[in-house]
């Protein structure tokens, strides 16, 4: 038995059929069937950890350039700051607190040590080790790194406000934290090469 539709009943049919043949309209930020959501701008949740990566592979190699310039590796401007912070540590305490082998720290030890910047000392609580202190020149040294350094922070942080600088010290500071990284210690140290090392 045949049937009719009406007009408006056809016209419903085809615009079901069409809203079927089409692909779903997104709006812009909201996730496709099957993707991971996305935030502001379509920014992916994963931007995080690859902007702080990112980020700190380029700050990294920005002051190298600087240590470079003033003939110093990166490990060995670590040391020296270390050392400076810390003064009179014996050479397997400044190891365990790099997290490195205290076989690679040998060579660098050795290298500032021929150089005037450190020197080894008796530690008078044990005569079997020796504490490690800056010497004069090792001093200076340190300050023309504080200087590259200073001159380095304000580069990579010029974009934001004081204000902006603080939150985000402190966001990165807790991230840090959170993560049981040492204050003030790349953990670059733990897997020190014996090429970087000297």
């Amino acid at each position: 038995m045949a049937t009719t539709q009406t007009p408006g009943a056809r016209s419903a049919g085809k615009k079901a059929q069409v809203k079927r043949d089409q692909p779903e309209q997104v709006e812009p930020g909201q996730a496709q069937p099957g993707q991971a959501r996305s935030g502001p701008a379509g920014r992916k949740r994963t931007d995080i950890a690859f902007l702080v990566a990112q980020l700190g592979a380029y700050a990294a190699e920005r002051f190298g350039e600087r240590a470079a310039a003033l003939d110093f590796t990166r490990p060995q401007a670590g040391l020296l700051r270390l050392i400076s912070r810390e003064p009179g540590q014996s050479q397997q305490a400044v190891a365990r607190r790099l997290g490195t082998p205290p076989s690679r720290l040998v060579a660098l030890v050795d290298d500032l040590e021929q150089r005037g910047l450190i020197e080894r000392r008796r530690n008078p609580g044990d005569r079997r080790n020796y504490a490690l202190h800056l010497t004069a020149a090792g001093e200076q040294a340190m300050a023309d790194l504080s200087q590259a350094s200073l001159e380095h922070e304000r580069a990579i942080a010029a974009p934001l406000t004081p204000a902006e600088r603080a939150q985000l010290s402190k966001l990165l500071g807790k991230l840090a934290a959170a993560h049981g990284l040492v204050p003030g210690i790349h953990p670059g140290y733990r897997n020190l090469s014996e090429k970087e090392s000297r």
